[in-house]
């Protein structure tokens, strides 16, 4: 446990989190990938709370480090009846998830919001690097962080101590969903109805990393001295930067307007081609955990023929991204979290799409076509504040794929005497038995 003085170099905890703690009954659903919701349950526990987990495949059970967890084996269609009976046999209280549009974790926010049990959404940090996300009933676009610049100019700003490290890298990610993804086929006879979101193969998917990782190899020789290039004194502020997103996230499946990554790459340069001004570039960023899967270089090259672009339109991949944003004109994305990063470093922002920080003030607010000509100056103020309020009620300062500090135990600093009353204490209640098969029985 920690000393005092180390917890008081601890970053406080988000109001988020705080109603989280205090709950008395947690249902864990399925998380990241890696260790980061086995440490959240021991946590939980030590604060006084019950703690139940639902394993769906073999990757779960194997990143769980407690005793009694319940391993879902049931058809998908039957998933709701069965967590309805569990949420009211065990008096669950809240619901923690990783993913918030994975089949499964639809189906069951909508039984906890039908029983009125509270959802604490977890999801990678609106604040990179050393931040987490957590909040109530959902996140990005389904936040329900106020979208008024209004709002936030009457917030106070007290002093918030900087995040510790969390010391995440990309290789030990990758090492964790090999993992993750070898126990799920190992174990897949006591899953026979296993879902997963995407590709769990422990064959194809260590072979697309290994492809990412020679790509990555590659990259940093064909794209030498483009940084020298783009931060000169000639080039600086003279292009713009769109920093793509993962296909296959749920930000682009479900709360964007685009059908593919294609799509909006042929939307952005036909848009940059008419109006963008003369002696402009354009600069597209690749997504680094996209590098295993997607390679978007020929659509690109297609495009900036058919549109007469010449050589104005440049393709990266492994660009160090806060030094782009120190010298961007301006940047153009969908919904990504960039969007914050750009604003912090002084770059004004067009989002194409839904995102939590999409207000009028924050970011441009006219059509793409404007924002070639004049793509503003970011609200510096009207950002701090914002970004103070992110920080203070859904940013928690943890990787979950590194270290945590956040879940160091150490006593909460809001203290609900409503979860005193412990969970063994309340009077049960008699339901007709269910397929709930226990990890440690099977």
């Amino acid at each position: 446990m920690p000393t005092a003085a180390e917890n008081a170099s601890l970053p406080p905890w988000p109001t988020a989190f705080h109603a989280l703690v205090d709950r008395r009954h947690t249902l864990v659903l399925q998380g990241p990938m890696g260790w980061f919701f086995s440490d959240l349950a021991a946590l939980l526990t030590q604060q006084g709370q019950h703690v139940t987990k639902v394993h769906f495949n073999g990757g779960d059970q194997l990143f769980w480090r407690h005793d009694g967890a319940l391993r879902y084996t049931g058809r998908p269609e039957a998933l709701a009846d069965w967590l309805r009976e569990l949420m009211k046999r065990r008096r669950i209280d809240a619901v923690v998830l990783f993913g918030q549009m994975r089949p499964i974790h639809c189906v069951a926010r909508e039984v906890a919001l039908e029983l009125g049990v509270g959802v604490f959404v977890f999801e990678e940090g609106y604040l990179r690097p050393n931040y987490v996300t957590i909040e109530r009933r959902g996140v990005n676009a389904l936040s329900r962080l106020p979208r008024s610049a209004g709002f936030y100019a009457e917030q106070h700003l007290p002093r918030q101590p900087p995040p510790q490290p969390t010391t995440q890298n990309i290789r030990r990610t990758a090492l964790i969903a090999a993992a993750y993804g070898i126990a799920a086929l190992a174990l897949r006879p006591w899953f026979p109805h296993q879902t997963y979101h995407r590709s769990l193969n422990p064959v194809t998917e260590p072979l697309r990393w290994a492809r990412s990782y020679l790509r990555h190899l590659r990259y940093q020789l064909s794209e030498r001295g483009w940084h020298t290039r783009l931060t000169s004194p000639a080039q600086s502020k003279r292009w713009f930067l769109v920093p793509l997103q993962v296909q296959s996230d749920s930000q682009i499946t479900h709360h964007s307007r685009y059908s593919s990554i294609e799509a909006f790459i042929s939307e952005v340069m036909a848009s940059f081609a008419e109006h963008a001004p003369e002696g402009t570039g354009l600069v597209i960023k690749h997504h680094p955990m996209d590098r295993a899967y997607s390679d978007y270089r020929r659509h690109i090259r297609q495009e900036a023929q058919r549109l007469n672009l010449g050589h104005r339109v440049v393709y990266l991949h492994d660009q160090h991204l806060p030094t782009l944003l120190d010298h961007t004109r301006g940047v153009i994305t969908i919904n990504s979290t960039v969007g914050l990063q750009a604003l912090h470093h002084g770059a004004p922002v067009i989002t194409l799409g839904e995102a939590v920080y999409s207000m009028p003030g924050l970011v441009h607010s006219g059509p793409l076509a404007t924002f070639w000509q004049e793509p503003g100056k970011v609200n510096q103020t009207l950002y701090q504040r914002f970004r103070h309020h992110l920080v203070a009620h859904t940013q928690l300062n943890a990787s979950f794929y590194a270290r945590a500090p956040a879940l160091r135990a150490r006593p909460p600093s809001v203290h609900n005497p409503v979860r005193q009353t412990r969970r063994a204490e309340l009077p049960s209640v008699d339901l007709p038995s269910t397929r709930i098969h226990d990890v440690a029985d099977a």
